[in-house]
C-alpha cells in the first residue's frame, strides 16, 4: 500500500511539473520527454546456448513455482521452491523444514532429529536440481572452463564463480560442462566453502544424464555421483532420482513456507 501512495504522489507531481512546462516553454527551450533504457542482462554466448538447450531462460524467468520430489527411506522427500524469492519447504517423512525469506525453521515428528544442517540443505538440492537456470542468478560471474575429457568425450567448461558476499558461500565454485553438439548440461563439477567460507581443493563430480521436459523446460530425472581420482570422475558412486516435477507461474502465499505451530526456529 505504501508503495502505492508512493507511486500515486509520484504521479501527480509528474503531472504537475509537466502542465506548468507546457505553460511556460518557448519555440527555444522545448519540453523534451526522457525515455527510460530498458537494461537486459548478457550471459556468454556458451552459456545462452546451453539456456535455450534447456527450453530459454526468457520462459524459465516467466515461471514462480518448482516443485520435485525424492523417494527417501521411509516416504518421499517433497521439495517446494519459490524461483523469485527463494522461499523453501522441504516436507520429509519424519521431519519439515521451511525458510520464508527471513526465518528458517524445522519441525520433528515423533520425536525424530533431523540429521544434517537445515542452513546448508533447505536449498541444496534445488540448486543442483534447477541447474543450469541458477547460474543466471544476480552476482554470478563467468569465465571458460578447461574442457573435461570422460570415455573419450571432451565436454567444454563454463567456470562459475560469485561476487563477495552474495549467497550464503560466496567462495563455492562451479564448472559447467555441455556436449558440443546438443549444448545440454552433461557434467556438473563443485567445490563448497568450508564453514570459515574458506576455499576447498577438492572437486564433486555429478553427471547429468537424463532429463524430463516440464512445462517446456528441460529438468534433471537422474543425477549420477561420481568417484574422484585426481580431481576427474571415475566411477559412479550413487544415483538420485526425482520424480512428480511441477513447474507453474503461479506464486505461492507465502505462509505456505512460514513457521507453524511447534516448529522450531533456527538461530
Amino acid at each position: 500500500m505504501r508503495k502505492i501512495i508512493y507511486l500515486s504522489l509520484a504521479l501527480v507531481i509528474m503531472a504537475s511539473c509537466k502542465d506548468k512546462n507546457a505553460e511556460t516553454q518557448t519555440e527555444t527551450e522545448p519540453y523534451i520527454e526522457e525515455e527510460l533504457d530498458v537494461i537486459t542482462r548478457v550471459y556468454p554466448e556458451n552459456l545462452t546456448e546451453v539456456f535455450d538447450a534447456h527450453g530459454g531462460i526468457d520462459a524459465w524467468n516467466e515461471m514462480e513455482t518448482l516443485e520435485f520430489s525424492v523417494e527417501k527411506p521411509g516416504g518421499y522427500e517433497i521439495t517446494t521452491t519459490d524461483l523469485k524469492d527463494r522461499y523453501a519447504l522441504i516436507e520429509m517423512p519424519k521431519n519439515t523444514i521451511g525458510f520464508d525469506g527471513e526465518v528458517l525453521w524445522t519441525k520433528n515428528k515423533d520425536n525424530t532429529v533431523f540429521k544434517g544442517n537445515p542452513e546448508s540443505y533447505y536449498n541444496l538440492m534445488f540448486y543442483f536440481y534447477a541447474m543450469p537456470f541458477v547460474l543466471a542468478d544476480d552476482g554470478t560471474m563467468y569465465a571458460e572452463a578447461d574442457s573435461l575429457t570422460f570415455d573419450g568425450k571432451t565436454y567444454p567448461g563454463i567456470q562459475i564463480s560469485y561476487e563477495n558476499g552474495v549467497g550464503v558461500s560466496s567462495n563455492d565454485e562451479y564448472i559447467l560442462y555441455y556436449d558440443a553438439d546438443s549444448h545440454q548440461m552433461t557434467w556438473l563439477a563443485y567445490k563448497g566453502a568450508n564453514a570459515e567460507n574458506e576455499k576447498s581443493n577438492e572437486w564433486h563430480f555429478i553427471k547429468y544424464s537424463n532429463w524430463q521436459e516440464v512445462e517446456g523446460m528441460l529438468l534433471p530425472e537422474t543425477m549420477v555421483w561420481y568417484n574422484v581420482e585426481n580431481n576427474r570422475p571415475t566411477t559412479p558412486n550413487h544415483e538420485v532420482k526425482f520424480v512428480s516435477p511441477m513447474l507453474t507461474t503461479v506464486k505461492m502465499d507465502i505462509r505456505v513456507y512460514g513457521r507453524p505451530e511447534g516448529g522450531e526456529l533456527i538461530q
